[in-house]
């Protein structure tokens, strides 16, 4: 059994900053709404718990509805949140 998740980008409004990732975990359909990395980080965590820590892949998705800056305020947080667990 591959255990994959899936975090699909999502806009609550065209404002720069009014996202949330919807993460779910493939095996068992459960879908927790994550307001920011943080939140993302500790999540896919705690799922991950179910399967031993074992995680085979996570699928990135996002939302059509999703403005161009909204996608870069993502990648430039998920940036300086992998900046920080390398320290």
């Amino acid at each position: 059994m591959s255990v994959i998740f899936e975090s699909t980008i999502k806009a609550k409004s065209n404002k720069r900053q009014d996202w949330y990732i919807e993460l779910k975990d493939s095996v068992d359909g459960r879908i927790v709404l994550c307001a920011n990395l943080d939140e993302f980080s500790k999540q896919i965590e705690e799922m991950g718990l179910d399967y031993g820590g074992n995680i085979d892949e996570v699928k990135w998705f996002k939302d059509d509805n999703i403005t161009q800056e909204q996608y870069e305020d993502v990648n430039s947080q998920m940036r300086k949140f992998q900046e920080l667990e390398l320290k």
